[in-house]
């Protein structure tokens, strides 16, 4: 929670799997700046996009991203509107080819969507599936099957609802990996060259809701037909800079302002020991239940960012009484997924260590009287 200093402000631990927690130094910038934007009379929301001062922003957005990321020259960084679920259509609108299917890792329910927008009228192929397993883990490489040429290959990372993640990048012959990175992009280091294309919504790991951040090959933007609406191709904002139209001017700034304070951790290693020590804190809890916590993914395909689990073999009550239980100590967010139910933490990268010390304290205590 929050000292005095700090106006005795109530800061829940929060869990919340997106939008989720902001850095509190982040939002303490922002209230700083808010009313007068580095003396220029103006909140950032009440800027021009076109003014110097919004093109400093934008591009300081932008080379923070590069920076953490290692993104190279030869890749654009784009913000968006439309949540990465608009990706689901707009990379296959620019980057099908003729006759050449997409490829597909189906891995769970932000696939499952993906995989709904291929089926109006995309050629595609479900290269493997973990459904028969109930998606508790991510497929083996062996358990890939890719089509002979394929226009490119769809995966989801880190998957949020079920729980997984993947902890190898998968090989998939040549043909561009596409990526939806929503939910753990910036939370471990990772080689952009293995992907034609990186898209992730910022509201969970890079900052609020209203922005998607789209990282593509720029030779693979070429590939749509230059019928296509204008502002459905990739290349419209590439040229543009992001500012073809009116962009989440403030979404963008904060993304700004949350690449600065991942420069003041120590970078994406520094996040990444932080994210590590995290998730280890909270699946010992968990294992070290005695089963009264179980976590039904395997332990190879664990995630890092979402854990999820059940409490006393699956007990609605129980679960019920835990959520409500939690909140009423601080505690947020913790309801498993509507369609999944059970428990879930999400723990990205704004989570602190001591809103997971938190929660194990609480989970502890919970078992204690319910157990």
């Amino acid at each position: 929670m929050s000292t005095i200093a700090q106006h005795a402000i109530k800061r829940a631990f929060n869990f919340n799997a997106g939008p989720a927690a902001l850095p509190l130094s982040v939002l303490e910038r922002i209230r700083e700046e808010l009313l007068d934007w580095h003396g220029t009379g103006m909140s950032v929301m009440e800027m021009s996009h076109r003014s110097p001062e919004f093109e400093s922003i934008n591009a300081a957005a932008e080379a923070g991203l590069r920076k953490h990321l290692a993104i190279p020259d030869d890749y654009a960084v784009l913000f968006l509107q439309g949540g990465g679920s608009m990706q689901f259509t707009m990379v296959p609108m620019n980057l099908c080819l003729p006759g050449k299917p997409v490829d597909l890792l189906h891995t769970g329910a932000w696939t499952h969507k993906a995989l709904g927008e291929l089926k109006k009228g995309i050629l595609h192929n479900v290269a493997a599936t973990t459904e028969p397993q109930k998606f508790t883990r991510v497929p083996a490489q062996n358990e890939i099957k890719l089509s002979p040429e394929s226009s490119y290959v769809h995966m989801c990372t880190n998957n949020t609802i079920e729980g997984t993640q993947y902890h190898a990048i998968p090989e998939t012959n040549g043909a561009p990996l596409v990526a939806d990175m929503s939910s753990d992009i910036a939370s471990r280091p990772t080689d952009v060259k293995k992907f034609g294309l990186i898209f992730a919504g910022a509201q969970k790991n890079l900052g609020p809701s209203g922005a998607t951040v789209v990282i593509v090959r720029k030779d693979l933007a070429e590939r749509a037909d230059k019928n296509l609406p204008t502002l459905l191709q990739y290349r419209t904002h590439i040229k543009e800079k992001s500012l073809y139209h009116t962009p989440p001017t403030f979404a963008i700034y904060i993304i700004g302002l949350v690449m600065d304070w991942i420069t003041a951790e120590g970078g994406i290693t520094g996040i990444e020991k932080r994210n590590e020590a995290k998730a280890k804190l909270l699946y010992d809890a968990i294992d070290d239940s005695n089963g009264y916590y179980v976590c039904p993914v395997e332990k190879s395909s664990r995630s890092r960012m979402n854990v999820v689990f059940r409490v006393a073999a699956g007990d609605e009550a129980k679960e019920k009484k835990f959520a409500k239980e939690a909140e009423a100590a601080g505690i947020v967010g913790t309801p498993g997924h509507r369609s999944v139910g059970g428990m879930r933490a999400s723990l990205y990268n704004a989570v602190t260590l001591e809103a997971v010390q938190a929660l194990t304290q609480f989970m502890r205590e919970f078992e204690r009287a319910n157990g």
